[in-house]
């Protein structure tokens, strides 16, 4: 992605199910793969520019860190989904940072979404530390050039330690430590983003991405305000982010999103 700021890029969620190491793991990696790889081409057909693989099925989420057994079928799942040639990102929930610099390697991803980027927060799972410095050191040393999109403010998450802090100073924070993409979201799965935040947010150099909460109804409020916004539910059957993508809800929101721009 690009620092300036070019025509807003639609970027699809691929939930998978529940993974080997999970709670809900079901016994089946072909009905895994097999569901990301139609959820991936359904938002393709649709229009997106883009997805994002992610472990959300795997409820509730270790801290900073997946099993061996997981890494290797999100590997196996991600891997269906970059053979159709569209950019993928992956996140590893949650946390686990350094694991999905490793899926993405392994699978030629082109980024990651990284929750304690820079700065620490109190999250469902616990108690999150700054891994920037890390997980820079772990991609200089495999010679890799997959790009790293911090979240700031993460949803699901409590940010009192960094309260004294704007948003705005928090994303120069993360340009400071690195990162290649800021992303803002709500304060959960599809609440939208205060726009006022989305502004702060771009008086960094970074690209800013909205992580959270676009719809059909209100992607004209951030069409102007951003340079992709990352969508899940909305393109879901009855707009329920466990379930199937839906053809029809991917092209309406291509729709109005090309309309907003």
């Amino acid at each position: 992605m690009s620092n300036t700021r070019p025509i807003c890029q639609l970027i699809g969620m691929v939930h998978l199910l529940p993974l080997p190491g999970s709670p809900g793991w079901g016994g089946s990696m072909a009905k895994i793969i097999d569901r990301a790889r139609r959820d991936a081409e359904l938002l393709l057909e649709g229009g997106c520019d883009g997805v994002i693989v992610e472990n959300m099925g795997d409820l509730p989420y270790l801290n900073g860190e997946i099993f061996p057994e997981t890494v290797a079928a999100m590997t196996l799942a991600t891997s269906r989904v970059t053979e159709l040639g569209m950019p993928t990102g992956v996140q590893a929930l949650a946390g686990a940072n350094r694991e999905a610099l490793g899926i993405a390697l392994a699978t030629g991803a082109q980024f990651i979404r990284v929750e304690a980027f820079a700065y620490a927060h109190v999250a469902d799972e616990g108690w999150m530390n700054a891994s920037a410095g890390m997980l820079l050191r772990h991609r200089s040393n495999l010679g890799s050039s997959v790009e790293i999109w911090a979240d700031i403010q993460k949803k699901h998450a409590a940010h009192a330690v960094t309260g004294d802090l704007a948003l705005g100073e928090l994303c120069h924070g993360a340009h400071f430590c690195g990162a290649d993409a800021v992303i803002i979201t709500g304060s959960r799965t599809g609440h939208q983003p205060d726009p006022e935040h989305v502004n702060q947010a771009r008086s960094t150099p970074l690209p800013v991405v909205i992580g959270s909460g676009v719809t059909t109804d209100n992607i004209s409020d951030y069409a102007h305000l951003a340079d992709a916004v990352i969508v899940g539910s909305d393109l879901k059957v009855d707009g329920v982010w466990s379930n199937a993508v839906d053809l029809n809800r991917v092209k309406a929101l291509r729709s109005a999103l090309s309309s907003a721009q």
